[in-house]
């Protein structure tokens, strides 16, 4: 790929980390990092569900933990990536009208609150998935996987 790597920060979920593995592994993502309370593969318990929908995808898939995101996010400016964050605020623009430069890190947050203010300041750009139904969001790993296969040019 292109030096493209994911942040998950603060997602709850096992099953969704799991799914971004698999995601991450199908669009070609370089490498994820698993940020805050995001459970990470390490322990058996987990493993077990992240594996249930990652289908292994965690064990070829680099990863890596970091405890706080911030402090990650600045370590990826220092080294010239464009940080987007993935999420619905007013500077936010559609996904489709985003213009990727990598090296890139794509930020993707809390599944009841979203990604977290401090990051969404630090972030380059913020992109948006627009809703057409009732609901305001998509499921947090269905999100990535429509912005993953974009950024990575999969049009």
């Amino acid at each position: 790929m292109k030096n493209f790597v994911v942040i998950c920060d603060g997602l709850r979920s096992l099953f969704n980390v799991g799914s971004v593995f698999r995601t991450a592994d199908g669009a070609g993502i370089d490498k994820v990092y698993l940020c805050g309370i995001t459970g990470k593969p390490d322990t058996n318990k987990a493993e077990r569900k992240i594996s249930k929908v990652a289908l292994g995808a965690q064990k070829y898939v680099e990863w890596e933990y970091v405890k706080q995101s911030w402090r990650l996010v600045e370590k990826l400016k220092k080294e010239r990536y464009q940080v987007v964050s993935l999420e619905q605020a007013s500077k936010s623009i559609d996904y489709t009208s985003f213009k990727p430069k990598f090296p890139l890190a794509l930020i993707i947050g809390n599944e009841g609150k979203g990604v977290k203010k401090s990051l969404l300041n630090r972030s380059d750009k913020i992109i948006d998935i627009p809703m057409r139904g009732q609901k305001e969001s998509l499921n947090v790993s269905v999100a990535f996987g429509v912005a993953a296969y974009w950024i990575g040019g999969f049009k």
